[in-house]
């Protein structure tokens, strides 16, 4: 039984939060139920306990529950209320992110894709097109969640309006039309607002003009005594709080790994003594990072400079690291506050079993391009959002036949997000959004076919800055070979969902070098137990447990296996299916190591 107090005295005093008329710490970590299957939200609540946290923070995701214009899906392993009631059960208080808007490193921060069909669109402001919608996200969430507020007996303290508003715009009456929307859906107890430490962010977002107060906190890595007095100095009643502390950091393709040195948690210690020392209140990102499993991986653009998709990997060195193992910083900071709270804490739960697989082959094989799918004409490339398409792949189709013999530059303006080109069905190169290529080498042979497919793959949307709004994906503008514009196309959608997958017609053997297609196989486990599925030796793609999308891969790094949870298995024959869009695979086996590898480098492709 849970040993949290059903009362609704949970409030902002000054400089203090106060629960039951004295000061309260915030002892938090960063738990995202949309990281971690279902089964296991218990295993990880009980290591946050262990650790000697008192509260989890949790982010939701708009376009997690809802997939689909209007549809909205909040069961199963997107039960965030059975979350909150889990932890309540637990003795664990929660903090909401609801967003709108959340970013974490989450394709297009959260929004859902198809607001980018309306090419006026203007994102995280008052422009109807988006807060409307926003509006109804946020009135859906708060019917299953408002009961769990501790005003009503459940466990949430806190809900944060919108996420580091500060370092994006400067619409206030966009903050207040969402709080006021939260407020009339029934959600009373406090709010605050998040930036990074830095008073040129911490101020722009400030929602001070509003009736009621808006508790802001700071988001930082290191230098906790400096960052908390940029706080204090910005807002000097303000309580004292890190609304993110950051662990290490997230991984994109193509790059080594980042936040290594924080493996170990040294250079952490520090700063959590100090906050502990001077009673301020913290969360933890990420206490543990879990897996962005299926299309959900977003997209960094480093400033505007280059599109860096990430993995699907969130571990960032968080002391749990992604499938529940406990690091040594774990075991660290649960000594520190052990000491501080001079108790002992609960007992970390026993560690989840892990298994092996011997390396099995995938006997049977469909092209990409051959099953049925929509079939569109357009006189210029058309977005995937213009098709209610979200994810996946997208084919553009056009004859040069006609056109005089020889070779002539064909540029592609531009590719969202990594295309593979073809003539008559041979690849003559791909074009990688990453690296900036817009252009080949075309030959156009001396009569007969001339058809130019153009396959583009849409990897995550970026999740940070103002260009989020050009995150559309496909073919963005036009296609260009010589001095001719190309017209006249057929498009076809690729958005590998379930009813997708389900019309492939496999056949038994392998496909040509080259081509882009699905292999399939099975494999047999007495007993069920997580497992790290090796992929070293494919091209690029996707992977499909028992109908579940583990995450997308590539040989260049630094991932180069893909985590795959116990409970996705069963007990006999499971059934493995690969997405290879290169077709130029050194092998058709997969294998289920013991362990992770998450720092192998192509370095000729980085």
């Amino acid at each position: 039984m849970s040993h949290l107090k059903n009362i609704n005295a949970f409030s902002v005093k000054g400089r203090h939060f106060v629960f039951n008329g004295e000061p309260f710490v915030i002892r938090c970590g960063e738990v995202h139920y949309s990281r971690v299957p279902k089964e296991y939200w218990r295993h990880r609540l009980e290591l946050a306990r262990a650790m000697g946290l008192n509260t989890v923070c949790v982010y939701l995701f708009w376009n997690y529950h809802e997939e689909s214009y209007g549809v909205f899906n909040f069961s199963g392993d997107k039960d965030v209320a059975s979350f909150c009631s889990l932890a309540h059960e637990l003795g664990l208080w929660v903090i909401l992110r609801p967003g709108p808007y959340s970013c974490a490193e989450w394709d297009f921060g959260g929004l859902p894709a198809y607001l980018l069909r309306d090419p006026h669109i203007q994102l995280r402001c008052s422009y109807p097109g988006f807060l409307r919608p926003a509006q109804r996200y946020l009135k859906e969430v708060a019917k299953q969640l408002v009961p769990h507020q501790v005003s009503h007996g459940g466990n949430i303290l806190m809900i944060q309006i919108e996420n580091e508003y500060g370092v994006y715009g400067n619409d206030k009456k966009y903050l207040d039309s969402l709080r006021k929307t939260l407020r009339a859906s029934g959600f009373n107890v406090p709010f605050f607002r998040c930036d990074w430490a830095n008073p040129a962010q911490l101020v722009p977002g400030t929602m001070d003009e509003t009736e009621e107060r808006i508790v802001t906190v700071a988001n930082f890595g290191s230098k906790a005594p400096e960052n908390i007095q940029a706080l204090a100095k910005a807002y000097p009643e303000n309580p004292r709080m890190c609304g993110e502390y950051w662990m290490g950091w997230f991984d994109w393709f193509g790059h080594p790994r980042n936040g290594k040195e924080a493996e170990d948690g040294e250079k952490n210690l520090a700063d959590l003594d100090w906050m502990l020392a001077e009673d301020v209140s913290f969360s933890l990102y990420m206490f543990h990072g879990g897996t962005t499993f299926g299309f959900y991986p977003g997209a960094n653009n480093d400033g505007g400079k280059r599109y860096d998709p990430y993995v699907s990997n969130y571990d960032f060195f968080a002391p749990v690291d992604e499938q529940g193992g406990t690091r040594p910083k774990f075991y660290k900071f649960r000594d520190r506050i052990s000491k501080h709270l001079k108790q002992e804490l609960p007992e970390p739960p026993a560690p989840i079993p892990v298994i092996t697989i011997p390396r099995f082959n995938l006997t049977e094989s469909a092209p990409l391009l051959d099953f049925p799918t929509q079939t569109h004409a357009a006189i210029a490339p058309v977005t995937m959002e213009m098709y209610d398409q979200s994810h996946g792949c997208i084919l553009y189709r056009t004859d040069l036949k006609g056109r005089a013999a020889g070779t002539a530059e064909l540029r592609v303006k531009e590719v969202h997000d990594y295309a593979l080109v073809y003539l008559n069905g041979r690849r003559i190169g791909t074009l990688n959004r990453h690296l900036h290529q817009t252009t080949l080498s075309l030959t156009i042979p001396d009569g007969g076919p001339a058809v130019l497919d153009i396959l583009v793959e849409a990897m995550g949307r970026v999740n940070f800055g103002p260009s989020m709004r050009d995150e559309v994906k496909g073919i963005t503008n036009r296609v260009e070979y010589g001095w001719l514009t190309l017209f006249d196309w057929e498009i076809k959608n690729y958005p590998l969902d379930a009813k997708n997958l389900a019309s492939v017609a496999f056949k038994p053997g392998p496909l040509p070098a080259g081509q882009p297609g699905f292999y399939r196989g099975t494999f047999s486990v007495q007993e069920t137990g997580d497992t790290f599925l090796d992929l070293r030796g494919w091209g690029k793609g996707y992977v499909w447990v028992n109908d579940r999308l583990l995450g997308r891969y590539w040989f260049v790094g630094p991932q180069q296996t893909l985590y795959l949870p116990g409970v996705w298995l069963k007990p006999g024959l499971n059934t493995i299916t690969v997405l290879d869009l290169h077709g130029d695979s050194t092998i058709q086996s997969v294998a289920g190591l013991d362990h992770s590898i998450l720092d192998e480098v192509n370095v000729s492709e980085a």
